[in-house]
């Protein structure tokens, strides 16, 4: 594929129809992309740039929902991730499956700390979330992930995402 080759093909047939047009040929636009394609789709995946450009230096391949917004304080952000994550797992449960994470926690304040920012997470998803987060005590951890420090740690706190 050469891109000037691709652009003077679409340039040079105006009367196409495309049943869908996708902007932006990162993680996201490509999966659509193919997605689309396969069901037999006329698909049109437009990229500024070259795709995937980027994509495995700033992209996570998570479908969060917006965790990390929760502790900058951008509740409307994690509510739109939230309810665009659960949509996707619905519309799309084919590329979306639902992962356990483990935050360890070394001080004393972090086991509640995380655990009530999660489960305030947990009650911004609704009835679109994975599952609830749970505090898991320091044996727990280590089982779940044997390679951490044992030295100092309390315990740990599982949360769901994509």
């Amino acid at each position: 594929m050469q891109r000037k080759h691709t652009i003077e093909a679409i340039q040079h047939n105006p009367e196409k129809i495309w049943d869908i047009i996708i902007i932006g040929g990162g993680a996201t636009g490509l999966g659509a992309g193919v997605d689309a394609a396969s069901r037999g789709y006329q698909t049109l995946v437009l990229e500024q740039y070259d795709f995937a450009k980027g994509m495995s230096s700033r992209s996570t391949k998570l479908v969060h929902g917006g965790v990390r917004y929760l502790v900058q304080g951008d509740i409307p952000l994690v509510l739109e991730a939230l309810h665009e994550r659960g949509l996707l797992r619905q519309n799309a449960p084919h590329l979306v499956k639902n992962l356990e994470f483990i935050i360890p926690n070394y001080d004393w304040w972090a086991g509640p700390f995380y655990t009530a920012g999660l489960k305030v997470y947990d009650l911004m998803a609704g009835k679109l979330g994975f599952g609830p987060s749970v505090h898991i005590s320091k044996e727990e951890a280590m089982q779940a992930i044997p390679n951490l420090i044992e030295e100092a740690l309390k315990g740990g706190v599982i949360y769901h995402d994509g």
